[in-house]
């Protein structure tokens, strides 16, 4: 069974997510994996930045993206044998992730890792193009939002970044507008997807609607 999440940043979609993998069991039984698919574009970044090629640069980052060592050990991403998720949300990452995620030829090596990932699992995957180019036909879909504004705040108040909330607020809207007009895969809500806006609730009440809703769905004939 899959369950795939869209949303742009900010919109508490990679903890819910968590949290569902966490708690759910499918119906044979098994639990549920959590596979971040943005993340894959973070390490692919670092690992560009680490090595001095341009993420922007279509040619060097997809010849770097091909051969990156990208592996999950215990549900953690790693990049050869580092545990590199901690280093993901850096302010260069950040700001090189959107170009690079937008280059085509990459899309289609990360994709590749995701269906490959969850190939036989119980997934809860989330991301951008989850629900309308990895998993189209995945049994439970859901888009998550919130304003600009309040997904600012809360990257502020995570206190990874050492920009300011208006620079956030800056950074987040041109990364909205780059993830919307992407050549493939670009931030949309597909048909039959639930949009679910978080700007006015708290984690516990999205965690509470997604389950409410897929509980109520996987007890009908």
């Amino acid at each position: 069974m899959i369950i795939a999440i869209d949303g742009p940043a900010g919109t508490g979609k990679s903890t819910i997510a968590k949290m569902l993998a966490e708690n759910l069991t499918g119906k044979d039984g098994r639990p549920f994996t959590y596979i971040n698919s943005g993340n894959l574009y973070r390490a692919i970044t670092l690992g560009c930045l680490r090595q001095g090629i341009d993420p922007r640069d279509p040619k060097g980052a997809l010849d770097y993206a091909q051969k990156a060592p990208l592996v999950y050990k215990g549900g953690r991403l790693h990049l050869g044998d580092e545990m590199v998720e901690p280093l993901l949300h850096r302010d260069d990452v950040d700001r090189a992730v959107s170009p690079l995620s937008a280059i085509v030829p990459i899309r289609h090596v990360v994709n590749g890792h995701v269906r490959q990932i969850a190939r036989g699992l119980n997934a809860v995957v989330e991301g951008r193009d989850m629900t309308t180019v990895v998993f189209p036909r995945a049994e439970y879909r859901f888009y998550l939002d919130a304003s600009i504004r309040e997904r600012a705040k809360r990257r502020f108040n995570q206190g990874v970044s050492r920009l300011n909330l208006e620079a956030i607020e800056k950074s987040i809207a041109e990364r909205d507008a780059i993830d919307r007009n992407k050549e493939e895969g670009s931030l949309m809500v597909g048909p039959g997807v639930i949009c679910l806006d978080t700007s006015d609730l708290t984690l516990t009440e999205v965690y509470a609607k997604l389950i409410g809703m897929i509980t109520e769905a996987s007890s009908k004939p």
